[in-house]
């Protein structure tokens, strides 16, 4: 199993909407990124780990973690006019945009800020900090449970 960190907009979609969603499952949508969506669409499975990171905000940084409970599929969103995710290029029979289903399973008691994960020697390498802009990226195994470890969670099987 992989792990992945998901950034997402706290007034948009916090950690803590997904956990009050029925089931604590929500839909990841939105993704109007070539390189995201092409993780979504072709790497992110059922069963992989994911670290939830609150972004756009006073301060950004992990708030917990979430499963992959359905592999990539057409967003809806990109077919609804309605919808600021609308795209006028993307069909059914050729959708240009990918989302998974993610359950929530732990919000930290504590978010782990950027600025501190940052400075952490054992982290110097994630992706988070070369490619910041990035909503969906790989987070390695070490990575994963270094996090854990500083958030005071068990990391239990990738």
């Amino acid at each position: 199993m992989a792990c992945w960190l998901f950034k997402t907009e706290p007034a948009e979609f916090s950690i803590d909407q997904l956990a009050a969603s029925p089931g604590g499952i929500a839909r990841w949508d939105g993704i109007r990124n070539y390189q995201a969506r092409n993780y979504l669409r072709d790497r992110v499975a059922i069963g992989d780990s994911v670290l939830i990171y609150h972004s756009s905000c006073k301060i950004p940084g992990i708030a917990g973690t979430a499963t992959v409970v359905c592999s990539g599929y057409p967003d809806p969103a990109q077919f609804d006019p309605h919808s600021p995710y609308f795209d006028l290029k993307a069909s059914p029979d050729n959708p240009r945009w990918f989302a998974v289903d993610i359950r929530f399973e732990n919000r930290f008691a504590n978010l782990l800020p950027a600025r501190n994960l940052k400075k952490d020697p054992e982290l110097s390498d994630m992706v988070l900090f070369s490619n910041g802009r990035l909503s969906v990226q790989p987070v390695t195994d070490r990575e994963r449970q270094h996090i854990l470890s500083l958030a005071k969670v068990s990391p239990g099987p990738a």
